[in-house]
């Protein structure tokens, strides 16, 4: 099995986007950018035990039906904003994949043509408390939001806390808002339902009152608060 690039092949690549594919069933599971060894990293996690959840949960299934994941780069030779575009598009383009993050310019991605005219049609959202935006993938659309939006992310706890209300964000349109009462260690004590992602965070709360939902949700985020090419999914609003 190749687990890493010859000398010299990997420097002639420079950014490049793969895809992990399932060999049982040939489903793409994961989509990722990177440069150098980057796209075998994930099974060299999965095989020191390291940061389990969905993305290494299938890669140990493999494993252990006797399989090796099929490894595919799906475009070389791109600089980097180039890169996380077509990342951005690939996710948009095979649902179900294990991402937690929606990737960069997400916003712009994949919808039908009655949500091009929402999302442009939408009045501005008008940010008056202390918020944190967490742009949703499209997996959002099968599980629960409320799951979706508060399970795992890389942030600061001491930040997330500040936070008055927690805005879901798909494409640039808010979706749903909630109240987090605490940020937890994304850890199997502390959410059984999930499978623990080491180094990550989620949230206890609820859906915000209705009155919260009348002014956020439905809304769209203010051109300042956007960035073309951006991959961090989280944003603070009115929160140092």
């Amino acid at each position: 099995m190749l687990d890493g690039f010859p000398t010299g092949v990997a420097e002639q690549l420079k950014s490049y986007v793969y895809r992990l594919i399932d060999p049982r069933n040939g489903e793409t599971f994961y989509v990722g950018k990177g440069i150098g060894n980057r796209i075998f990293a994930h099974v060299r996690a999965s095989i020191d035990d390291a940061e389990p959840g969905d993305k290494l949960s299938r890669i140990h299934q493999i494993h252990a039906a006797g399989f090796e994941v099929a490894h595919v780069i799906h475009r070389h030779g791109m600089n980097e904003t180039t890169a996380y575009e077509v990342e951005s598009a690939l996710i948009d383009a095979y649902p179900g994949l294990t991402n937690i993050a929606s990737g960069a310019g997400s916003e712009f991605g994949a919808m039908h043509a009655q949500e091009i005219v929402n999302r442009y049609q939408a009045t501005p959202a008008e940010f008056v408390h202390r918020l944190l935006l967490i742009n949703v993938n499209r997996s959002a659309e099968d599980a629960s939001l409320y799951d979706a939006t508060r399970y795992a992310w890389k942030i600061s706890p001491a930040k997330a806390r500040k936070a008055e209300f927690v805005l879901a964000v798909r494409h640039g349109m808010i979706i749903d808002a909630f109240t987090a009462t605490d940020w937890l260690p994304a850890e199997r004590n502390h959410f059984p339902e999930f499978e623990p992602v080491s180094g990550r965070y989620a949230f206890i709360g609820e859906r915000a009152s209705e009155e919260i939902r009348r002014l956020y949700v439905n809304k769209r985020v203010p051109d300042e608060y956007r960035k073309r090419g951006a991959a961090n999914p989280i944003r603070y609003i009115n929160i140092r």
